[in-house]
């Protein structure tokens, strides 16, 4: 019997007679009888493919089965859009059934928040750091607020697995979790997840609750799917605004940079154009949402802050300038479309380079096969141990140690972290001044106080760095979006031109001081460079996949005929060697291109690795190493797999040498605040993947 009929009657009555329901899709069903069989969850399904209900509509039942005083589902969503997205989506489940939600984000009053805390209501819709900022507020009767707190639904769960930001989430959940007289129930919604078990391991925490994975059978669906290439810009935005003429679409672009560029030359080709990334204010994008709904012939170009789960209402194309990095996003991406019962998914891809169109086929390829990237779970996750550290002692004045560790030991992502290591971390940040202790009680230290201290500790609230902001105005007045200082720092106040909005600008002013760019319309712009602080790997498993369409002659017909001719002429180049070996070698004039489809961070352990065996220059990317030595030959580089195979070196010593020239990235503004002990692991955990290394060595050496 379906789950619908162990719903509350209010909650069946309404779906009916409001929703116009006959029945509950398979997830719903699934997910309705697990979830009100008290365990916790991991829900799968498509975008728009109803995971929201599968999730709401048990959660509701049981606040109409026993009234919550006070806050009884928490709904956590990574970004505030999908909060702003969803908040009339949930507002009309709550309404219809005779509950109330509330929506806590920055944007929220304060008289609406002194409202909701002096009168809770059922559902708390909100963010991580929103959350933060509640259990410091002495504002805010946290035991009161969440005290019979019964259920948490986490959307987009695999924006979180895996990260520091996700290890925050965790931390506050558990702390949260302390105050409620209930085993909080943790729910998390995903479209895409290659390990749902992990995940669903992750997020129960400390629960004690059985838990199950919702993933119900999915009908085959028909794809629509075209991988273009050309190397002249220009065609590639003709082709692309051919095929997005009279329709609505969304054009992903991998960076803030290229968004600009591409929404600025699709302009000049008749497509009405709207730009939506993170340093787009919000009036904009939120303009560009309510006019794309209206519209025809639109098209919002966009980074991944629109690969979530935010509506936009109905699509007709999808489009992708060259290819995102990884089976997941590519998926949320094409999910946008093919809701409509005359529409078909879709995605157009548009290559400006061989390597692109190569890892646009093999997303499609292990899309087919059903492989998603598994999201790794950490366990040491040392910057978010400093950030919970100095929140504790912020909301509660002072703290006992062993209370400390008592709470962090709770969450998954320091299980891995000892009692030895974590007083040596407390240490450390007592002799440095990050903390003060006396007679037990650890307090907030002055380095702490400085470095986090501003505008009331909102630093403190925020695990990730925010990068210092300019507000870019017009010369009437309108503000258009932000720019970060290193930009801001290169442009003069003499006539400087960039792209924001889509659109070219002139600098007119820039007050430091007030943190301000004031600009007038250009007649033309050169793109901003936005850089990032550490490089972009693909996956082992997306680099093996790229590998096997060299392997294979049979063709794709999604490509376009210049894109197959571009995946025909690497075929040439390797096809034959990749026969014998899985990751072949190419001599060149004093250098060896060794090809090893290792993935960013194994070919970048293989570099510093090499670099510590051989005297010579070894430059890497995700799918090969140029090794540069006199001596370079295929029989040296065999020597050399030998070694890298073998893992007594790495036991005698090699690992500390391919540390040592592992490059001090920043990773977070918390890494300061460790020993260096800690700071080197959290980088090397990052960039470096050892046993990676030694499995793509091995291929070499022993073959297929």
């Amino acid at each position: 019997m379906s789950a619908f009929y162990d719903f509350h009657e209010r909650l069946r009555s309404a779906i009916v007679r409001e929703l116009g329901w006959a029945s509950l899709r398979p997830v719903q069903d699934e997910a309705g009888a697990a979830l009100l069989a008290g365990h916790n969850a991991v829900v799968l399904a498509p975008t728009a493919g109803g995971k929201t209900e599968a999730s709401m509509f048990p959660a509701l039942s049981m606040m109409l089965d026993e009234a919550p005083a006070g806050v009884g589902i928490l709904y956590v969503a990574p970004i505030k859009a999908l909060l702003n997205n969803q908040a009339e989506r949930l507002g009309r489940y709550t309404e219809m059934v005779g509950l109330d939600r509330f929506v806590w984000h920055g944007d929220a009053t304060p008289s609406a928040k002194r409202a909701f805390v002096s009168d809770p209501c059922e559902l708390l819709m909100t963010t991580p750091e929103s959350l933060e900022v509640m259990l410091a507020s002495s504002r805010v009767p946290v035991k009161q607020v969440f005290g019979d707190l019964r259920i948490v639904v986490v959307d987009e769960v695999h924006a979180f697995a895996g990260t520091d930001r996700g290890a925050h989430f965790m931390s506050v959940l558990e702390r949260i979790a302390q105050y409620s007289r209930f085993d909080v129930q943790r729910v998390g919604l995903s479209a895409t997840v290659g390990n749902p078990a992990a995940i669903l391991r992750w997020i129960g925490g400390s629960s004690r609750r059985d838990g199950v994975v919702v993933d119900p059978p999915k009908p085959p669906a028909p794809r629509e799917l075209l991988v273009e290439y050309d190397e002249d810009d220009r065609v590639l935005s003709d082709k692309a605004a051919a095929r997005a003429r009279g329709l609505k679409s969304l054009f992903f672009c991998e960076s803030r940079s290229v968004s600009e560029a591409t929404a600025e030359a699709m302009r000049k080709r008749g497509t009405e154009v709207y730009v939506h990334h993170s340093s787009v204010s919000y009036e904009e994008r939120a303009e560009a949402e309510a006019r794309f709904h209206r519209g025809r012939n639109t098209c919002i170009v966009c980074t991944s802050t629109l690969e979530l789960g935010i509506d936009v209402g109905d699509l007709d194309r999808v489009l992708q300038l060259d290819a995102p990095s990884s089976v997941s996003a590519f998926l949320q991406r094409m999910g946008r479309t093919g809701r409509r019962d005359d529409s078909v998914a879709n995605m157009t891809f548009y290559c400006g380079g061989d390597t692109t169109v190569m890892q646009a086929a093999a997303l499609i390829e292990l899309a087919k096969r059903g492989w998603v990237e598994s999201v790794p779970v950490q366990d040491r996750c040392w910057p978010v141990l400093v950030h919970q550290l100095l929140a504790m002692c912020l909301g509660q004045g002072a703290i006992q140690r062993d209370d400390v560790w008592a709470q962090l030991r709770r969450v998954p992502d320091f299980s891995g972290i000892a009692r030895p290591e974590f007083d040596a971390v407390v240490r450390h940040m007592v002799e440095t001044e990050y903390l003060y202790e006396t007679d037990g009680l650890l307090a907030m230290g002055d380095a702490a106080e400085r470095a986090y201290g501003r505008k009331n500790f909102m630093e403190l609230y925020a695990v990730f760095s925010t990068p210092q902001l300019y507000k870019v105005f017009t010369t009437a007045g309108k503000e258009l979006g932000s720019l970060e200082q290193a930009f801001v720092d290169r442009i003069s106040e003499n006539g400087a031109t960039f792209l924001l909005a889509g659109r070219p600008w002139q600098v007119t002013a820039v007050d430091h001081q007030a943190r301000e760019v004031r600009v007038a319309r250009a007649p033309a712009g050169t793109r901003p460079t936005w850089g990032g602080m550490t490089p972009q790997f693909l996956s082992r498993g997306l680099a093996e996949a790229m590998r096997d369409l060299l392997r294979d002659e049979e063709p794709r017909p999604y490509l376009s005929p210049e894109a197959a001719r571009r995946l025909e002429a690497h075929r040439d180049a390797l096809h034959d060697l990749l026969q014998i070996n899985p990751t072949p070698v190419l001599e060149g004039e004093r250098n060896v291109l060794w090809w090893t489809f290792g993935g960013g961070r194994i070919n970048t352990t293989l570099k510093y690795a090499i670099e510590a065996l051989v005297d010579g220059p070894v430059v890497t990317d995700n799918l090969s190493l140029r090794i540069g030595h006199d001596n370079a030959s295929t029989r040296a580089t065999d020597a050399l797999a030998e070694q890298l195979a073998d893992p007594k070196i790495w036991r005698d010593g090699l690992t500390d040498g391919v540390r040592h020239r592992c490059p001090e990235y920043r990773l977070s503004k918390f890494q300061r605040a460790l020993p260096d002990w800690a700071q080197q692991e959290m980088v090397h955990a990052y960039v470096l993947d050892i046993e990676g290394a030694q499995a793509v060595a091995r291929a070499r050496v022993r073959g297929w």
